[in-house]
């Protein structure tokens, strides 16, 4: 039987050199001993090391999976789309591609010579931190010719496949004999996310970056809205306020919820499908929150007779308002794939608290009947002497104004860990960081040492429950785009978390790393991430990624790239030209393709452009995934860049029928543009701030590189050129 092993604090100092596999050298095995080593990865994992020999990952041949478990699946976990054991094991060894290494998956018996064996333990009870079993454990087992997971459910083998990869990569792909049991401390681990619409392509890659370290929630808030100032605010402007249903329906009790012009910031059916199945491919459950009774600006704007003077709250004693949100549910239910769903119950009104016990309690059983999910609602102090929310209902605390966690607990409900010690807002904030903070995350327990689940306030040991403690659901860091839609681009959203919530990974999953271990591995562990390339990097063998010299071509034809990365692009239309080095594009459909998309931070996209009076104000010069680069928005003729549906704009026009030498230049977290000989010009972003005072902060924007022209643009290019500096 696998029991759980207690995870002691490491023998070393936090200032002590690792080798590269990431185990002391002080405290390697002698001939013919045994040893336990917490081996540094993230989450860092316990293992016995029975031999000084090692297996070289070159041995691999394949992925073998146990023909008795291919089909199972976890039934513990919050999807209700669980992958297979196979299923999890084509994922696997897709990612081992990021070693070198191309293997096929197969069913076998038993483990066999240069395979790496899934199964599920038979026997096995993994533990958490309050000593109950748990479906996310497993065992990792190197022998001299094989590698066997054994996990609890089909996911704990995904986990120890996790801990596989990363110690082949710290390891240079050669990895000690022994075995490590593993389990996590607490079954919820991940992100929130508000406020701001993310494309389906990022969030399936923020899954895959959490997956890697064994993070398996992403929170997404599906409805929301900005502050709404009463003091300052007309109904009328509240009614135009930004606010936002990111869930679009053809069900007609939903009918125009979702504004037309909101269409494209929301998700239809089809689309969030594919979203929630992506995420579970890799270990990760979509939490879907929808906002009531407060921040519910979206349905009031739909039906202003359900809203409080404040259009942000519901009128609860209004007699369709919660009709109305059971019609809301009843729609989309159906369209969440989760155990549990978030209900919001933030922040409202706190002399109405007897309506709002009642609002929470009716949602909950009106689920819970229709559906048998369970929800969450966020932690809100509201004083009634004659009724309670109800203690099947979990409450997540994300502030000791709202809440007092440990009373809770104390009172008997269970309590998900949202902090705001790790709360965080893109950009700007009068009030929160812009950046995890990472000191807090290796020394914010205030009995001593890191921050952990269990450590809601980081001020008062005494205000904190037992590490062991059954109550304690979890932890997730939040992050809310408080101050407008155009405030930060969606890449800007994952460089708040990039390199510090890696290390929060860690401590939510129970992980003993120091800083300096953290500092040792981060870069090379971040590197071999699979499934996303959320910095939008770009392979060069030099500091030229892409160079266009156009020498000959026509329609349909290859331009080569002299950059000697062989990104060669392609002429499509009977207007797109190529001759004496200079790119025409004569019709408003001919267009230049690359098979580059973006580029990430730290960059210099230069050009000459000669664009057409012709041409349409709002053509694309450049476009891709994540931006393009326009002649102008709207009416204006500025030149802008649009992100996630965004504009920023230049106070500059690009001169029609002349050729004009131009760099589009990314360094760091802001945004420039040259033309000519002139200045750098920088994109900024305006921040409302309680809608009567603004903030100007710089705008991070990709690169658009996967087409030149098209949509309009007339006009010639010439000396193209990316390079990967700024």
């Amino acid at each position: 039987m696998h029991l759980r092993r207690l995870r002691l604090p490491p023998d070393i100092s936090s200032d002590v050199r690792h080798d590269s596999f990431g185990y002391n050298p002080r405290c390697c095995v002698c001939p013919g001993h045994t040893a336990g080593k917490t081996l540094v990865s993230i989450p860092t994992f316990d293992f016995n090391i029975s031999s000084t020999a090692h297996f070289p990952f070159a041995k691999v041949t394949r992925v073998l999976v146990d023909k008795r478990f291919q089909d199972a699946v976890d039934l513990n976990g919050k999807t209700l789309i669980p992958p297979t054991l196979l299923a999890f094991a084509k994922t696997f060894a897709t990612d081992l591609q990021v070693l070198g290494l191309h293997v096929p998956v197969q069913v076998a018996d038993s483990a066999q010579p240069g395979s790496i064996f899934l199964t599920i333990s038979p026997d096995g009870i993994f533990l958490d931190a309050a000593g109950r079993a748990t479906s996310e454990g497993y065992t990792l087992t190197v022998g001299t010719e094989d590698v066997v997971i054994a996990g609890a459910s089909p996911l704990g083998a995904f986990w120890g496949t996790r801990t596989l990869i990363q110690q082949a990569k710290l390891g240079s792909l050669s990895l000690p004999i022994g075995s490590g049991t593993d389990a996590p401390g607490w079954g919820t681990r991940g992100l929130d996310a508000g406020r701001h619409y993310y494309p389906p392509d990022f969030i399936t890659e923020i899954c895959a970056y959490l997956s890697f370290f064994k993070q398996n929630t992403f929170h997404l808030h599906l409805s929301d809205n900005l502050f709404n100032n009463v003091n300052i605010y007309s109904r009328e402007r509240s009614l135009d306020l930004y606010a936002a249903f990111r869930l679009n329906s053809d069900d007609l009790a939903v009918a125009g919820l979702v504004r037309s012009y909101r269409f494209n910031e929301s998700y239809t059916r089809e689309t969030f499908d594919d979203i929630q199945t992506s995420c579970a491919a890799r270990g990760v459950t979509i939490i879907p929150e929808l906002e009531a009774p407060g921040h519910a600006l979206v349905i009031t704007q739909w039906k202003p007779q359900l809203g409080l003077a404040d259009l942000s709250l519901l009128n609860i004693s209004e007699v369709d308002m919660i009709p109305t949100m059971q019609a809301i549910w009843s729609t989309f239910l159906p369209w969440f794939h989760s155990k549990t769903v978030h209900i919001g119950a933030d922040e409202y009104d706190s002399s109405l608290a007897n309506d709002y016990n009642l609002f929470v309690n009716t949602m909950s059983n009106f689920i819970e009947s229709s559906s048998g999910k369970d929800i969450r609602i966020w932690g809100t102090n509201e004083p009634s002497n004659t009724s309670s929310v109800s203690r099947n209902i979990t409450i997540q605390h994300w502030e000791f104004f709202e809440d007092n966690p440990f009373d809770l607990i104390k009172e008997g409900y269970n309590v998900l860990n949202a902090d705001d010690a790790f709360y965080i807002v893109g950009k700007w904030s009068g009030s929160y960081p812009q950046l995890l903070n990472i000191t807090r995350i290796f020394e914010g327990n205030p009995a001593g040492g890191a921050y952990a689940p269990y450590v809601f306030d980081t001020n008062n040991a005494t205000n904190n429950p037992p590490r062991d403690d059954p109550r304690v659901v979890g932890h997730i860091a939040a992050q809310w785009n408080d101050y407008g839609p155009n405030a930060t681009t969606v890449s800007e959203a994952y460089y708040a978390w990039r390199d510090a919530l890696p290390a929060l990974a860690d401590k939510q999953w129970g992980g003993v790393l120091t800083r300096a271990q953290y500092d040792a591995v981060f870069k090379d562990l971040h590197n071999i991430i699979p499934g996303q390339n959320l910095d939008r990097a770009i392979p060069s063998k030099t500091n030229v990624i892409l160079r266009y010299s156009f020498a000959t071509g026509h329609g349909g034809e290859t331009i080569p790239d002299s950059s000697g990365n062989m990104y060669d692009g392609t002429c499509h239309g009977s207007g797109c030209a190529v001759a004496a080095g200079v790119l025409s594009l004569s019709s408003p459909s001919s267009r230049l393709t690359t098979p580059l998309s973006s580029k990430g931070r730290n960059y210099t996209l230069s050009f000459s452009i000669n664009p057409s009076s012709k041409a349409s104000i709002g053509a694309p010069i450049f476009t891709g995934p994540d931006s393009a680069l326009v002649l102008g928005n709207g009416t204006l003729s500025n030149v802008a860049l649009i992100s996630a549906n965004q504009a920023y704009t230049l106070n500059y026009t690009l001169p029609r029928d002349v050729w004009t030498d131009v760099a589009l230049i990314g360094r760091g977290n802001a945004t420039f543009l040259r033309a000519g000989s002139g200045p750098e010009m920088e994109f900024l972003t305006i921040m409302g701030i309680d809608g009567d005072s603004f903030q100007w902060q710089p705008i991070a924007v990709e690169a658009p590189l996967a087409q030149v022209g098209g949509g309009g643009f007339i006009g010639s290019i010439a000396k193209l050129e990316l390079l990967a500096s700024a």
